[in-house]
């Protein structure tokens, strides 16, 4: 009786004689390949090539000998070696000799020079927190190039504008609301790729610190604060 029950249960699910004909043949087939495929696939759709790439970088461990000379280890090459990003921030004040550009590669290098080594791939931004100088980048052999920069920018935005009613923001000199509008022309900050440890920048580029006000002199003139975030992963 329990078996003419069951046959009765597949005659009402499949009254067709070729469906059940076909039921009996695949499923097996399909419950083999389903048990199979459960067993390997799941591995490769919840693991992305980011995540092994992280987590195959080895923690620092209290037991590891790395642990034992972090005392002696700069802190960036710690916290790489983590497989974490780390971040680092510094600030520096420069004084320009005079109005004009200035090349400050060396400044920057001097002021991330511990924290850079331990970063493989990464970003440096600089930012300047001032509204009369600016950040670039250009050349950095021939020193022409620097002063050809000045003289384009006071071409751009002459000083006479200051009494031709061009300008109204006139208060505070010449030099002033020209200042402002190469600030925002030249910009503010600057992003350089970090590569293996070192600033990416090419052959032939620099760092410039543009100075737009006419205020000069080692510890007489404007001086200039720069925070400089570096940002990357071992």
């Amino acid at each position: 009786k329990q078996h003419t029950t069951e046959v009765a249960s597949k005659d009402m699910l499949f009254p067709n004689p070729r469906s059940r004909y076909l039921l009996q043949l695949y499923f097996p087939i399909a419950l083999a390949s389903f048990t199979v495929g459960s067993a390997f696939f799941p591995s490769f759709i919840t693991t992305s090539s980011f995540s092994r790439q992280s987590t195959a970088v080895p923690p620092i461990s209290s037991n590891s000998a790395t642990s034992k000379n972090e005392g002696t280890m700069p802190k960036s090459q710690q916290l790489s070696q983590s497989g974490m990003p780390c971040w680092f921030q510094h600030e520096i004040s420069i004084t320009a000799p005079a109005r004009g550009c200035h090349l400050i590669t060396k400044d920057i290098n001097d002021a991330i020079k511990d924290d850079l080594p331990g970063i493989k791939i990464g970003m440096a931004n600089l930012f300047i927190q001032h509204t009369s100088a600016s950040l670039t980048i250009n050349e950095n052999a021939d020193p022409d190039v620097r002063r050809d920069m000045e003289v384009a920018l006071n071409k751009i935005v002459p000083a006479s504008w200051n009494h031709d009613g061009t300008f109204r923001h006139t208060m505070e000199g010449d030099d002033d609301m020209p200042g402002h509008v190469k600030t925002s022309l030249m910009g503010p900050s600057i992003n350089v790729p970090i590569r293996n440890g070192r600033l990416a920048l090419g052959t032939w580029q620099g760092v410039y610190l543009n100075e737009h006000r006419d205020q000069g002199g080692w510890g007489g003139g404007h001086t200039r604060r720069i925070i400089i975030t570096l940002q990357g992963q071992s």
